[in-house]
């Protein structure tokens, strides 16, 4: 191990980027000694105001970049995984309102939807252009593959459980 530079050579300020000077604020010295600070542009609640959106703009700005930027195959792959949060939806809401007589055939159906979404997450991660650079050693094909297998093992454990 390399031995630490003596205490002299360090910068107390080496690793603290510096804070760049605002054009808001001024100081200025007085003739007795003692400084003040005055504040000479526009306060900053007007040029907030000036940069606000309504949440309808902010969700129909994501919503056209999503469009814009995702690809066709991510695309597919997300609205597999919204039917699946419908289909949990609605077997939870089915228990509650029904009832869930056969509870292992409420458990089983829930947890393969939870399941399968948790697998299409994964398969959505792994597939996107995004990321690339973090799974270079998987192909899309053995993504799928894997993909394909979890959910086999997850309904045969399902199928099973509901006896």
């Amino acid at each position: 191990m390399a031995p630490k530079p003596p205490r002299s050579q360090i910068s107390p300020n080496a690793s603290i980027p510096p804070i760049p000077k605002t054009p808001s604020s001024t100081t200025t010295t007085t003739s007795h000694g003692k400084s003040s600070s005055t504040s000479t542009s526009t306060s900053s609640k007007s040029t907030y105001a000036n940069n606000n959106q309504s949440a309808q703009e902010i969700a129909l700005q994501i919503w056209t970049n999503y469009l814009n930027t995702t690809p066709q195959r991510v695309k597919l792959i997300d609205v597999f995984m919204a039917f699946l949060v419908v289909v949990g939806g609605l077997q939870f809401i089915y228990c509650v309102l029904v009832g869930n007589y056969p509870f292992n055939a409420f458990l089983s159906g829930f947890s393969a939807t939870v399941g399968q979404f948790v697998l299409t997450a994964s398969l959505r991660i792994q597939t996107n252009p995004e990321n690339k650079m973090e799974f270079r050693s998987v192909s899309h094909e053995r993504a799928f593959a894997d993909f394909v297998f979890g959910s086999l093992i997850l309904h045969f454990f399902c199928v099973n459980f509901i006896n």
